[in-house]
């Protein structure tokens, strides 16, 4: 205790000697004020106070300086200090704004501050047009605590989180901050370089505070926050929040600014509500306050999200630019409650500088080297936001706790308790060595218990070891399953080893083999839990199985950003199976469990293909076209790109067959993207096609088999990969295919204008879905349906009501779709 208590007072004193103005800003009750501007007069070089009103302003000169202070709500102070030396204490009291419409003349049926926003509106693209590009310095400052963790969640320890949880069960379980240069050229491209990066109790560790992931732009029609969310100034704004004028003061120049409260028109629209703050014949930004709940931005976890941004103008430039931000959440899932702030500052701004497009490519965040390495030294000189002392105590303790959690006594005494076989470990066992990474054990899941009508009732184990190197930026991963065929009394077993080179191209090389029951259509279109119950409660036994032994080799790599290379070779040996159980719970006279024989459900004992052997090979490749990246000294994170689709290109040979009519070759192509249409929703397609050759009388296997759907229950997020009202085999083929998938979401744009309706919360969806092959007239699916459906956080149901046409009218079908397996 006494060495932690003179780190701590060693910390204060390094923080006090580095930082050349320090001081406290509270209001005029003593009350500390959080989040307060402060900068160096016509400039952009300033700091912000934290939550304990604390700031520390570095400079570096002793001399004149005009300090400026600004807090909404509260009337800016204006400083002029003669600084001879450092440290200079300087306490400001904030006295609160007067903020009233004096004699503005109130409409009850025309509020003035629509004609207000009416002006901010029309001048908002000028305004964002003033920037064409900047250069900047960048600091974040990540923060999440947790409140009551339950000591459990579905069965599991959940511990004390990597020593973030005290006795109450509640702490910080993430604090981490970041220093960067960013450099920005409109309309949207972001660029960043990271000097600097801490994460409590993780000394190694990169920080994923980035300025991309915080850059929301208002100026825009709309601002990317888990939706689309509509600026309050965006074109069509009037059609989603009503403004009322709350009041008028003057700034420091003597700018009028207008204070404004939004208030969304319908509830669960994804809009913001708060106050926006518009400077008079500007019609500039002058500050943000908005609250935005998980429900309107569609991230369920989240209770709310409050945005605060603050703005200060350069005279030179002409341009209120952004020098602060926070983001303040509470969220609360499974029974965790908690809540978390990021804090964003901007300093030394560049305006319109000689950035071209050239100065960008497809790499938007990078590290320089020893990022993480930075000492408290460095990081009590540079940090514009001074930590609170709850922070700064969980730097202190958690990276003493690291130091004794990543020693082998420690990990050793851990796993001593750990890998003690209990009674309840008898459905599942993990042994672990954490000072050596490696984990072995054996799992028998719930859902290995499962029903067809090939084996009967089965039930199944896995078996695995893993071993990590590098801290598991390499690792060799051996998996071993079992399983278990009660009726047709069969023993059968795979294996699989991988091994991950590294985590930038992520090359994997896969050795596989064994016996495994196969459906004939390797997307496995209808899963064991959903079979089962068609099978048993409704005698519809629609998956269809063979029995495949295999010898495997994969190798898959990133050969360079945005394609990726997948080639692997195999020997296969096939078998047809049949039917061996006829069990059922309930049993219709007038049903029957069909053959396993998907040419033809009477053609029981009958196969499908002859036993063979086969040798596969095949090369397929990845494009994902304007993907973006992070660079970090050990990894590379990809990042997908909403405006381009993803290509993928295969070749596939079969040869070697015993049966000399079963080789084949085949090449394939599809086109598949996912985009917001503004604030109209998400739109989704996904675009195949291909071509055998040489595959006229080739094994019903190797066939091109269409996800089709007959059971009325879907558990795909959407509906972009199947035909949901087509059988599973009726359409395959061995010659040239086409198919199509279409699906828009329109998240709320629709149903969320209907009263009544609106208050559900519901999605309305549509979508088509188109099918060509030469020998099955062109079959077409439309349908119309409700997403969303649920109740709080709580929104597994989707109903969609679809109808299928060839050559006419065929069918229609209610398909329910559920989102939680």
């Amino acid at each position: 205790m006494q060495k932690k208590l003179l780190f701590i007072f060693l910390i204060a004193i390094s923080s006090s000697i580095s930082a050349q103005i320090t001081g406290n800003i509270t209001d005029q009750n003593n009350n500390p004020l959080p989040f307060v501007n402060i900068l160096i007069e016509n400039t952009y070089k300033g700091t912000t106070s934290n939550d304990d009103g604390y700031y520390e302003l570095n400079i570096s000169q002793p001399k004149d300086y005009v300090i400026i202070y600004s807090y909404l709500g509260y009337k800016t102070v204006k400083k002029s200090v003669s600084i001879s030396k450092f440290p200079y204490q300087l306490d400001i009291v904030l006295e609160e704004e007067s903020v009233s419409l004096g004699e503005v003349l109130v409409d009850a049926t025309n509020d003035p501050a629509n004609a207000i926003m009416r002006q901010a509106m029309a001048q908002r693209q000028a305004n964002l047009d003033k920037i064409e590009s900047f250069k900047a310095d960048f600091y974040s400052r990540g923060l999440i605590k947790i409140k009551d963790a339950p000591e459990k969640i579905m069965g599991q320890e959940v511990g004390d989180l990597g020593g973030g949880l005290d006795s109450t069960r509640s702490g910080i379980i993430y604090l981490s901050e970041t220093i960067s240069k960013i450099q920005f050229l409109s309309p949207d491209k972001l660029k960043e370089r990271i000097s600097a990066s801490k994460i409590s109790g993780n000394s190694n560790g990169f920080s994923f505070n980035t300025a991309l992931e915080v850059d929301f732009n208002f100026y825009n029609n709309t601002i990317n926050f888990g939706n689309e969310i509509i600026s309050p100034i965006a074109n069509n704004a009037f059609s989603y929040y009503k403004y009322k004028l709350d009041g008028v003061f003057y700034d420091n120049r003597g700018n009028l600014i207008n204070k404004i409260k939004v208030t969304p028109k319908r509830k669960n629209d994804p809009v913001f509500s708060g106050f926006i703050y518009i400077v008079e014949n500007q019609w500039d930004i002058y500050a943000l306050e908005l609250d935005i709940t998980g429900i309107q931005a569609r991230i369920p976890a989240v209770d709310v999200i409050s945005l605060q941004q603050s703005f200060s103008y350069s005279e030179s430039d002409d341009i209120w630019a952004r020098i602060s931000q926070s983001i303040d959440f509470k969220y609360g899932l499974f029974g965790i409650k908690g809540d978390g702030r990021f804090t964003a500052v901007y300093s030394n701004y560049e305006f319109n500088t000689s950035l071209t497009r050239k100065d960008f490519n497809k790499e938007i965040v990078s590290f320089e080297d020893e990022a993480n390495k930075k000492d408290s030294i460095f990081w009590n000189k540079i940090r514009p936001v001074p930590l609170t002392l709850e922070e700064r105590t969980d730097y202190i303790t958690k990276d003493s706790i690291q130091i004794v959690r990543e020693s082998k006594p420690y990990l050793d005494s851990i796993d001593a308790v750990k890998n003690k076989f209990k009674l309840g470990n008898i459905l599942g066992y993990t042994y672990q060595n954490s000072y050596k990474n490696y984990r072995l054990g054996f799992n028998i899941p719930p859902t290995s218990t499962q029903f067809n009508t090939v084996q009967g009732y089965t039930i199944g184990a896995n078996v695995f070891y893993t071993k990590g190197f590098d801290d598991y930026n390499r690792y060799i991963s051996v998996n071993g399953d079992l399983q278990y065929g009660f009726s047709d009394d069969r023993l059968r077993a795979t294996g699989a080893i991988t091994y991950k080179f590294n985590n930038t191209s992520y090359p994997f090389l896969t050795l596989s083999g064994g016996v495994i029951t196969s459906q004939f259509n390797p997307s496995n279109p209808i899963t064991p839990l959903i079979n089962g119950v068609s099978s048993l409660f409704f005698e519809d036994n629609y998956m269809k199985l063979y029995d495949k032994s295999h010898l495997s080799l994969n190798y898959s790599e990133e050969l360079f950003n945005g394609f990726r290379l997948y080639a692997g070779i195999s020997y296969q040996r096939r078998k047809a199976l049949f039917n061996t159980s006829d069990q059922v719970y309930i049993n219709d006279d007038n049903d029957a469990y069909t053959s396993n024989n998907p040419l033809n459900e009477l053609a029981y004992g009958i196969e499908p293909f002859q036993t063979h052997n086969i040798l596969k090979g095949t090369i397929n490749a990845r494009i994902n076209f304007g993907q973006e990246y992070m660079s970090y000294p050990d990894a590379k994170y990809n990042i997908g790109n909403d405006n381009y689709p993803t290509l993928y290109l295969g070749y596939e040979k079969g040869f070697g067959a015993t049966n000399s009519a079963y080789n084949f070759d085949q090449i394939k192509i599809r086109l598949t993207q996912s985009f917001n249409v503004k604030d109209k929703g998400r739109f989704n397609y996904n675009l195949k096609a291909g071509k055998f050759f040489n595959g006229e009388d080739i094994a019903f296997v190797d066939y091109q088999h269409f996800n089709g759907n007959l059971t009325h229950v879907s558990t795909e997020g959407n509906y972009t990969n199947v035909f949901n009202n087509l059988d599973y085999y009726g359409a395959s083929t061995n010659d040239s295919y086409f198919e199509a998938h279409a699906e828009h979401d329109f998240n709320g744009f629709i149903l969320g204008k209907v009263p009544l309706l609106n208050k559900l919360n519901f999605n309305l969806v549509v979508g088509a879905h188109v099918l060509a092959q030469p020998d099955f007239k062109p079959y077409q699916e439309y349908s119309i349906g409700l997403d969303n459906i649920g109740w709080g956080k709580w929104r597994f149901l989707r109903v969609d009501y679809l109808r299928s046409y060839q050559s006419g009218f065929i069918s229609d079908a209610v398909v329910f779709g559920l989102k939680f397996f």
